[in-house]
């Protein structure tokens, strides 16, 4: 079943338009990649989605409900949480301090938001540990899994990831992954941008390719991964 439906999709800044019309589709339960070089217009897509970048053309639609024109906490509260580029804690807040944060919209569910705050503890052992301390003092393998447990506090249909590899050691990346894989196995639909495209492709179902604001190739992540052009650019020459 289509969850996310993008058509036409047009953004840009003042006279400038940085997307022209892209399509997207998300499907329930399923990992989606948007791959692409810096500057492509990968983050402006997923700050579209999420109501922080005024549409200019085209259809976005989540189950079927249209989000053009819909404030952000209000589509947040629809299903869609965005994980931001370089997370954007609160770094004078406690680890606990940035989940509640991510409940705002049930704050006045105290014993719901107690649980599902739990919950993200069992899924991240290491926030447990680290709940009263300072995010900002975290190292950023935990501070990746703050921004990921507080998105997931209002147990969204589509989580959206920009760039959760960003600067993190390569143990971390694989145990970063690790846990959108089990997401999407619990049948969580995630849209991913990432500029780590080999390891991307292992583990989403199907993928875009986005250069100057318009798609170039999309289809099975398999395919992508032999594709010369996605080799050439994004795999040095090599298949995933």
């Amino acid at each position: 079943m289509t969850l996310l439906t993008v058509e036409g999709l047009r953004v840009g800044y003042g006279k400038v338009e940085v997307l022209h019309g892209i399509d997207i589709t998300v499907g329930a339960g399923e990992i989606v990649a948007l791959l692409g070089s810096n500057g492509a217009g990968k983050t402006t897509t997923l700050r579209a989605l999420s109501g922080l970048e005024p549409v200019r053309g085209g259809k976005v639609s989540l189950g079927g409900t249209n989000l053009v024109g819909v404030p952000a906490h209000k589509i947040a509260a629809m299903g869609l949480a965005h994980v931001p580029e370089r997370r954007r804690l609160f770094a004078p807040l406690t680890v606990e301090e940035n989940l509640k944060l991510g409940g705002y919209l049930m704050r006045d569910q105290t014993a719901e938001l107690k649980r599902r705050i739990e919950a993200q503890y069992a899924l991240f052992p290491r926030l447990l540990e680290r709940r009263l301390q300072l995010a900002g003092t975290l190292s950023g393998g935990e501070q990746q899994m703050v921004a990921i447990a507080r998105a997931l506090i209002l147990q969204p249909r589509l989580l959206v990831l920009d760039e959760p590899s960003m600067g993190l050691a390569p143990l971390v990346v694989r145990a970063i992954f690790g846990i959108v894989k089990r997401l999407r196995d619990e049948g969580m639909a995630v849209l991913l941008v990432e500029q780590n495209a080999r390891q991307t492709l292992r583990i989403a179902d199907r993928a875009y390719v986005l250069e100057s604001g318009s798609m170039i190739v999309d289809g099975p992540a398999s395919a992508l991964a032999q594709d010369p052009r996605v080799q050439a650019a994004y795999l040095g020459g090599v298949a995933a």
